[in-house]
């Protein structure tokens, strides 16, 4: 049993778990990376600790100061914690669609929550631009800037892609998941071509945003929905410019709910929506690549954090979706 030195240094180094409905519906090996087990519940931990340790080693962060982020949610609950680990304060700008455990989450971690309506990134009242504003309207406050500043993909291209190499002894032929920022897909497929440029590395788009189209013909087009948080882009952020995509796939709700469901029943995993996209797409990515194969994706939160959302019987409903047969009898869900 290794003893950490400080709370900071819980983030990273994951577990990485074979799946077994997967693996036996694709004829492959999937294998994918525990992020729940970061202190934040999330993958966002990682990029959220080398934001802030860059700020640091810039002189851009003092004793003392704010980091202000515009997020879903999972990147802000990664900035408060290291924030209040290294003595920070946080402003965490968030669209008021998201769950409300992420909501609740960031308000008991100290941060000051702002929330906006959702709307387009062309907007100037998006999430994004607001924290930015309110950045440089706050003295000795950074911007995190997590979709264009590129120390996000470093955690992963650094961190991520090497443990994920190490556990799987260096045999994994695909790697696969879906982007928000586009840092964890961009920096684990960067890490893992410099390892092996046979490694495929795959996109798993929910429908409502650009990049399957981007990848696959060449023009950012977005087509449907979906009700997936943190995911889906429309446009290439700094940490996507470069991205070694090499397989898009356009994964649809009802496909990742499947794989929540069926992750949850039969193998005890409680995942978000994102998540089950990311086995989707895995399945997908096995099926092209045809039997045998090791294949790599991103388990990227707890679905603790969707009770009211995902696991609750009248908002499935209400977006149209399937209901899981053990919420269809409760009365209380």
């Amino acid at each position: 049993m290794i003893i950490a030195q400080d709370s900071i240094s819980l983030i990273g180094n994951t577990p990485l778990v074979r799946l077994d409905g997967p693996s036996r519906e694709s004829g492959c090996d999937i294998f994918a990376k525990c992020e729940f087990a970061n202190p934040g519940a999330s993958v966002k931990d990682r990029a959220a600790l080398f934001i802030v340790r860059d700020a640091e080693e810039k002189g851009q962060l003092l004793p003392g100061g704010t980091i202000v982020e515009g997020t879903a949610g999972n990147t802000g609950i990664g900035l408060a914690l290291v924030a209040n680990a290294r003595g920070y304060k946080t402003v965490i700008v968030m669209p008021e669609t998201q769950s409300r455990e992420k909501m609740d989450t960031l308000r008991a971690l100290g941060a000051e929550l702002v929330l906006v309506p959702a709307a387009p990134y062309s907007n100037p009242g998006h999430f994004v631009h607001t924290s930015r504003r309110i950045a440089e309207e706050t003295e000795g406050a950074i911007w995190a800037n997590q979709f264009d500043n590129i120390a996000n993909r470093k955690a992963h291209i650094i961190g991520t892609a090497e443990e994920i190499w190490t556990q799987m002894e260096g045999r994994i032929d695909g790697f696969i998941c879906a982007a928000g920022t586009g840092g964890t897909v961009a920096g684990v497929g960067l890490g893992l071509k410099a390892k092996d440029e046979g490694v495929a590395v795959g996109l798993a788009d929910p429908y409502g945003a650009a990049l399957y189209n981007y990848y696959a013909h060449g023009e950012l087009k977005a087509e449907g929905s979906s009700v997936a948080e943190g995911i889906g882009q429309g446009r290439i952020t700094g940490n996507l410019e470069g991205a070694p995509i090499d397989m898009p796939f356009r994964i649809s709700d009802e496909e990742g709910l499947y794989w929540v469901r069926r992750l949850l029943a039969d193998e005890g995993l409680c995942l978000g929506l994102s998540s089950g996209i990311n086995v989707a797409g895995a399945v997908a990515m096995a099926r092209e690549l045809g039997p045998g194969k090791r294949i790599a994706t991103i388990l990227c939160d707890t679905g603790f954090r969707y009770l009211s959302t995902l696991y609750n019987r009248a908002w499935l409903e209400a977006k149209g979706l399937t209901v899981f047969p053990w919420l269809a009898g409760n009365e209380g869900a």
